[in-house]
């Protein structure tokens, strides 16, 4: 038997297109001798679908997709879609209204409806908020063989290879009791990197231990901030890959199945990525490219400062759109430095893509006259700064309303995890591209781009950062250096240490203290953030839940170790406090 897997890159919502897409692949299928074809998880709405699937008329309508799509589909197909399904006994019962479902379509009918058992709550996930569980394991019969039915996170519970359960029951347990052939996992589980070689090992595992192929075919696209890297596999009976999709673009992968052997033949192997730089740019090209195309634009526009950040942006956003996309606006003060505009403009021409200036001097001193009573007999200081930030921002602003160009937002994670950044300044946009990647890791994605030849201006990767809203100001006046500052990020964020095993790893306690300090202060900012395309399993987006008005007292002695001092530590958000703002 030969089976098919559409890596499909669906639009949130849109049903008839979803469902185009389905039929699509499955002619594709057919034309390829197939007789099963697997879309991912909930392919009929898009994942993730959010609150749209507390509105009625919608479930209604994508019930009636789902019978149209059977009756379109070719009739000797049968095809995994996945949709959701009412719960009818909620009403007598409890429990929530719907279920995460897979509907198995043949012969222009829906033969039989299998529900997701595990519901993940964590990170970005939210299940519970719609679902309700199923209860039972799901197979189907398809020509004399025996095919188990799992959902993404049904895969993620075998206590052998986590060294616990997270759930009460393990679906692929229950599936190898049942002695079904092959088990397939139709999924929407978003990128973080490095992630794909975990999921195959983590299934190989499974595969060895309960003696089952199985097959995984996951989603691909972007959708807000989340990206799905596609990535679909098949795992033989020895847990050993047979099978890969590619990696950020929709796939049609064909496996077959030798039903004497019952095991899967090697087939088509896509290969991994040559370093985590590449994925990430992959990554983050495609999360721009779907975000973009998604919310119905078709160009952008970005401030080019002369900087790394920008730069970079400027890079995944040629690369994504297209040269003639993309604007890049150049916005000199009085303190901005002669390399900031060479920097800017030769990376333009390195690009290709369109730029114009706007000095903002004589903008700077209307402010300036404007509040010259109010502010009269005080230091320059953060306010007249940022003032600098919220012109350049409100330019932005002006031109993507002026041309309805999408306006990219450039700051890195470093710069939000500690609000070195100015709110309703170069925080504007409407989507964050590097929010997720440390600064550090924006220096190695720019060298991994200039591999073949420069690209990112040489001077653009060796000049000291400076948000240049001073004269002779560098990011260091203000903030570690960006190794220190983003190992103890990394840390604190990703690794939920406490300071005292962040200090006993060599940080001073001081920088350790201030750097805490100035994450929880600058929760405010993130709150009011642009989207930010999420690459790794902790990012500042909807999976990040932390509190603005807060008075967390860190225990006292939390640094306590034979060798390093015991200040207290008190975290909290003060507005009215704010570290320094690019």
């Amino acid at each position: 038997m030969k089976i098919a897997i559409a890596q499909l890159n669906p639009i949130i919502g849109d049903l008839p297109k979803n469902a185009q897409k389905i039929l699509e692949a499955a002619q594709q299928a057919v034309a390829k001798g197939a007789r099963l074809l697997l879309t991912p998880e909930l392919s009929l709405c898009g994942y993730p679908p959010r609150d749209l699937l507390l509105n009625p008329s919608f479930i209604e309508a994508m019930g009636i997709t789902l019978q149209q799509l059977a009756r379109d589909l070719p009739p000797k197909l049968a095809v995994l879609v996945g949709t959701v399904d009412k719960n009818f006994q909620a009403k007598t019962t409890g429990g929530k209204t719907l279920f995460n479902s897979i509907a198995w379509l043949e012969a222009g009918k829906v033969k039989q409806i299998f529900h997701k058992r595990l519901l993940p709550t964590y990170d970005v996930f939210d299940e519970h908020r719609y679902f309700e569980p199923g209860l039972q394991a799901n197979y189907f019969t398809l020509d004399d063989i025996n095919i188990g039915v799992t959902v993404c996170e049904d895969l993620w519970n075998d206590e052998e290879f986590w060294g616990k359960r997270s759930y009460t029951v393990n679906p692929i347990a229950d599936l190898a009791i049942l002695g079904v052939d092959l088990i397939v996992n139709l999924s929407a589980s978003p990128y973080t990197l490095s992630k794909e070689r975990f999921r195959e090992a983590m299934l190989s595992h499974s595969a060895v231990r309960f003696r089952q192929p199985i097959i995984y075919a996951n989603q691909v696209g972007g959708n807000d901030d989340l990206i799905f890297d596609g990535r679909s596999f098949a795992l033989n009976r020895q847990g050993e890959v047979i099978c890969r999709a590619r990696g950020f673009v929709t796939d049609l992968l064909i496996i077959e199945f030798d039903q004497e052997a019952r095991d899967f033949k090697l087939g088509f192997i896509a290969p991994n990525y040559d370093c985590e730089e590449e994925e990430i740019w992959q990554a983050l090209v495609l999360g721009l490219k779907d975000y973009t195309r998604k919310c119905g634009f078709s160009q952008v526009v970005l401030g080019l400062s002369g900087g790394i950040d920008s730069s970079l942006v400027a890079a995944i956003a040629t690369s994504a759109l297209g040269k003639e996309n993309v604007l890049g606006v150049l916005m000199p003060s009085p303190h901005s430095s002669d390399h900031s505009i060479t920097d800017a403009l030769a990376l333009a021409a390195n690009l290709g893509i369109k730029t114009h200036i706007l000095p903002i001097g004589d903008l700077m001193q209307a402010y300036d006259k404007t509040f010259a009573d109010l502010f009269a007999g005080t230091e320059f200081g953060l306010a007249e700064e940022n003032i600098q930030s919220r012109i350049r921002g409100n330019l932005l602003m002006a031109i993507s309303n002026k041309f309805g160009h999408l306006l990219l937002s450039t700051g890195n994670k470093s710069e939000m995890a500690v609000g070195y950044c100015t709110l309703y300044g170069d925080m504007n946009g409407g989507l964050a591209v590097i929010a997720d990647v440390p600064k550090t890791r924006v220096y190695a994605l720019c060298r991994w781009l200039n591999r073949n030849g420069e690209i990112i201006p040489h001077n653009v990767l060796t000049k000291a950062p400076s948000a240049e809203l001073k004269p002779g100001q560098v990011d260091q006046d203000s903030l570690p250096p960006y190794d220190i500052l983003d190992d103890i990020l990394q840390r604190l964020i990703q690794d939920h240490q406490s300071p005292a095993q962040i200090v006993s790893a060599g940080h001073d306690p001081a920088v350790v203290e201030k750097v805490m300090k100035m994450v929880a202060r600058a929760e405010f900012k993130r709150r009011q953030a642009p989207p930010g395309l999420k690459i790794t399993d902790r990012a500042f987006g909807t999976g990040w839940r932390m509190p603005i008005a807060s008075n967390w007292l860190a225990v006292k002695n939390t640094y306590q170790t034979r060798s390093v001092p015991t200040p207290s530590l008190t975290l909290w958000n003060g507005q009215n406090t704010h570290p320094r703002m690019k």
